[in-house]
């Protein structure tokens, strides 16, 4: 490989030297100069060494190939926000280390990427990762390393580990393990480049526009998120009305701590517990009991003309009609595609995809086939890799679909998906209520993001689902 010989370049240079002044040359050229001064041997024959080393080093400077390449990976097993392993990958290139951990879903869909775990009960009940982590560090991280990719070439670095992989659904490594590597290559990409990582995915995506999305609040927790017997999984707010992300992160606190409040005078302050993604869990059973409180709680704020409703679970059409419901996630079983199509058709809001496209261009394709929804969650390690993740979304937004980037419920403080978003222009995105700070952390890398654009910063605000429009 080119770096070898390189290496092999240097090595021979600093032989010559030893060569031409033995017992007078340690490793360093500054000791060999002065060896040259006062040696029997004839000043060219150092040159001619020195050169031949300056030569290589030159080389190096020289090969954009070689300084964007990988040098090493190291993964390890970390926690995450529920207490659970998951995967983390340390990348490094010339330009230093980029990090990048994996998250986990407590909601799953069957036709995910396969998450790989040990399943040895005597660790973590079984949900332990090594297995991921020793094929990064036993067969992906080498590789990498000998293939000489540029880090700025994020396709073909994926597509070489979903090649050594070899399965339909990541079964052999584990979605984990190659998205973990595929995260670390992406920001460590946007370092070579000099730019900021949610310019780079534009990049990567084609696009020359960047967006900030509405934040999709998640302030009431049912389902699989929390403790309680509500069927809904989540209730959450949108504050399509704000005019800048910053404003829209203010309106969304403002409501939550509102809601708090509402909550702890009807039901006790045991009831403002929190579920896995910062909302609240109350013990309630009705689905428009939570309605209502959230309702309450806006009108408690003053924002009754800036915030809309988003919800997943089973939905009837009176909850569109009696409030401001503006969009529906998975309304239906993952392969009831009639149940999806019908209702679809017969109402006039956003209905997200989630465990019925599972970031798969291939479901996504069928969905778009039998007009089942009309946007898509968009969740990395559901694919389980960036380039991948990138088609499902450019696939859904040249279909006229919304495309709302997803955190998942076992999350990290990494905020990759916060410059996702903005990259990708798709106006939406949902990583939890304003507590929590592996949730935070998302939404302050945005007001960051928004700050650095400054003048250029466009909100996507009542756009969410069209932001191109923009």
């Amino acid at each position: 490989m080119a770096r070898a010989l390189l290496q092999r370049k240097l090595a021979a240079a600093r032989a010559r030297l030893r060569r031409k002044f033995p017992r007078r040359v340690p490793d360093g050229v500054r000791s060999a100069a002065k060896a040259a001064d006062g040696g029997s041997q004839p000043r060219w024959t150092w040159w001619r060494a020195l050169r031949g080393l300056q030569r290589a080093l030159v080389s190096l400077h020289e090969s954009p190939q070689l300084t964007m390449a990988v040098e090493r990976i190291h993964a390890r097993e970390i926690l995450d926000s529920r207490g659970n392993p998951t995967v983390e990958v340390d990348l490094y290139t010339h330009k230093g280390m980029f990090r990048a951990a994996v998250p986990s879903g407590a909601s799953t869909g069957i036709y995910e990427a396969l998450e790989l775990r040990d399943n040895d009960k005597s660790r973590f009940l079984g949900k332990g990762v090594l297995q991921a982590v020793d094929h990064i560090n036993s067969t992906v991280a080498p590789a990498l390393v000998g293939s000489g990719l540029s880090v700025v070439d994020q396709e073909k670095i994926d597509n070489l580990m979903l090649e050594m992989d070899g399965t339909e659904n990541k079964s052999k490594f584990g979605a984990n393990a190659i998205l973990g590597v595929s995260l670390a290559v992406c920001k460590a990409g946007a370092a070579e480049k000099d730019v900021p990582l949610y310019r780079h995915i534009a990049d990567l995506a084609g696009n020359s526009d960047l967006i900030l999305p509405v934040p999709a609040f998640n302030v009431i927790n049912g389902g699989s998120h929390a403790g309680n017997k509500l069927a809904m999984q989540e209730f959450m707010i949108l504050p399509v009305g704000a005019e800048s992300f910053r404003d829209a992160m203010r309106i969304g606190a403002e409501v939550y701590h509102n809601l708090k409040s509402v909550i702890k005078e009807k039901y006790g302050k045991d009831a403002t517990n929190v579920g896995d993604e910062g909302g609240f869990a109350p013990n309630i059973l009705e689905n428009s009991e939570a309605l209502e409180l959230l309702k309450e709680a806006i009108d408690k704020a003053g924002y009754t003309d800036k915030i809309v409703i988003d919800e997943l679970g089973d939905l009837y059409q009176s909850f569109v009609r009696d409030y401001p419901v503006v969009s529906i996630e998975d309304p239906f079983d993952q392969d009831d595609w009639e149940a999806w199509s019908k209702f679809t058709a017969n109402v006039g809001i956003q209905i997200v995809g989630d465990d019925l496209t599972v970031t798969n261009p291939k479901r996504i394709e069928r969905a778009v086939e039998e007009k089942a929804c009309n946007c898509l969650l968009l969740k990395v390690n559901q694919i389980g890799s960036v380039t991948e993740a990138i088609q499902a979304c450019k696939l859904a937004q040249e279909n006229g679909w919304g495309v709302m980037v997803s955190h998942r419920s076992g999350e990290t403080e990494d905020t990759f998906i916060a410059d996702l978003v903005v990259g990708l222009c798709t106006g939406q995105i949902k990583t939890g209520a304003p507590c929590r700070s592996e949730r935070l952390a998302k939404y302050n890398q945005l007001m960051r993001i928004e700050e650095e654009l400054g003048d250029e910063a466009r909100f996507a605000g009542h756009n969410f689902r069209n932001p191109s429009v923009l």
